[in-house]
């Protein structure tokens, strides 16, 4: 397992390579950190005869998850993946979309035991972590540095792979394109994101504004997040 790679040539949405490594009609699909169920959405209105339970901790993002009413096959529920209110071995397939670097560190390889628990024989568990590298993360770092997180949420794959609670089956690494229409739009998602809690002085807002407006043309700010998924 490598927690980077370097020169990373594939630049793709994150579906193409969910959709390329995992069969999920007729499946029963855990996600843990639903977010704003845009994902889940994806998933969840494409292919046949899927189900998903959606967990979220932020009680913000849970709330408004609750009031969406177009999506028959999918319930959401508040809670953590330390701690998962299914039994076992009933997901087909577990996701994990940027979120075990943000389950407590105390709790990360536990969360990873529950996800075994509650995984068929021949379940799957698809664990994206986004690379501590890159234009975008150069900004978020500085009001947010993850890369201690990251590299624990790294190292627990590590472990649990080691210790035969699972096997690696594959690993792979792409470029995420991510687009913000302005600053403001990447302050709404980023800076004041319910599951965080940011506070930037005048100083570093500025910096902050200064370093994401040297991205921003036409079109918008674009970048490229490179991602490593693990596939369990």
């Amino acid at each position: 397992m490598k927690i980077a790679a370097d020169n990373i040539s594939v630049n793709c949405p994150e579906a193409e390579i969910y959709n390329r490594l995992l069969a999920l009609d007729g499946k029963h699909i855990l996600e843990l950190g639903c977010g704003s169920a845009d994902i889940t959405r994806s998933i969840a209105s494409t292919g046949t005869d899927r189900r998903i339970t959606a967990l979220e901790v932020d009680e913000i993002a849970h709330e408004k998850n609750l009031q969406i009413s177009d999506l028959p096959n999918v319930t959401f529920a508040l809670s953590g993946a330390q701690n998962i209110p299914l039994p076992g071995r009933s997901a087909d397939v577990v996701f994990m979309f940027k979120s075990l670097h943000h389950v407590p560190l105390d709790l990360m390889e536990r969360s990873m035991h529950e996800i075994r628990r509650v995984l068929k024989p021949g379940g799957l568990a698809y664990i994206s972590e986004p690379v501590f590298s890159g234009d975008f993360n150069e900004i978020l770092r500085l009001f947010h540095d993850e890369q201690k997180v990251r590299e624990a949420a790294f190292h627990t794959l590590e472990k649990v792979v080691e210790d035969g609670i699972f096997e690696l089956r594959e690993e792979v690494f792409f470029n995420s394109p991510m687009r913000f229409e302005d600053f403001a739009e990447f302050e709404n998602n980023t800076i004041k994101a319910t599951h965080s809690s940011h506070k930037l002085d005048d100083d570093l807002y500025a910096v902050v504004k200064q370093r994401f407006e040297q991205h921003v043309g036409d079109d918008g700010a674009h970048f490229l997040m490179p991602i490593r998924v693990d596939l369990l």
